[in-house]
């Protein structure tokens, strides 16, 4: 379904539940943020309807993931750090293009969001099926249901706003692009992407 060009190394998960403190806090940073980028659609395309129809409950589902990852955070007894760098999103959006028309603006940032929510559906699918911890097991799951449907959306409203072929077309540069940042950037454990 998701079709990336490139599986998650297997040795990720190992090191993520060896850094649990990190990669919570990590997660809880990229659900703030994936709020924040919808946040920011609508600010810029507030007379596109369907944009501010489908985006708005996905900015209180995302708050809503930074909660319960910030609940699971203190209940664990750690504390929410700060936020760190993120490569992998930063070299995503250098490959925007941003040249063009309104909607070639929009439908890049669209696809930049599928791309970041199909890896992170990736990502959860990996920890909800090998963390030793059965609860976190379970916890992961439901994130993975979530973000599934989130790129899903994003595709969608894509080709609302290009023709299919167009949008096809560019996923499939963006997947691999997606497969060369991984050959560029470093595995860590501290970091959802």
């Amino acid at each position: 379904m998701l079709n990336l060009k490139l599986s998650t190394d297997p040795r990720w998960v190992n090191l993520a539940e060896k850094k649990l403190e990190d990669i919570l806090t990590d997660h809880a940073y990229c659900e703030q943020k994936a709020a924040t980028s919808c946040i920011s659609l609508i600010v810029v395309y507030p007379d596109l309807k369907p944009i501010v129809e489908k985006l708005t409950p996905i900015v209180s589902e995302e708050w809503s993931h930074f909660s319960m990852v910030l609940r699971e955070i203190y209940k664990r007894g750690y504390v929410l750090g700060y936020p760190r760098k993120d490569e992998y999103v930063n070299l995503l959006l250098k490959f925007q293009n941003k040249n063009g028309n309104r909607n070639d603006l929009l439908v890049e940032k669209l696809l930049t969001n599928a791309l970041i929510e199909a890896r992170s559906c990736e990502r959860f699918r990996i920890l909800s099926l090998q963390l030793e911890d059965e609860y976190l097991r379970k916890f992961y799951h439901g994130f993975m249901v979530s973000e599934a449907g989130h790129y899903r959306l994003f595709m969608d409203l894509a080709k609302l706003y290009k023709e299919k072929k167009y949008v096809d077309n560019r996923w499939h540069q963006y997947l691999e692009y997606e497969k060369e940042i991984f050959n560029i950037i470093q595995l860590r454990g501290d970091r959802m992407h």
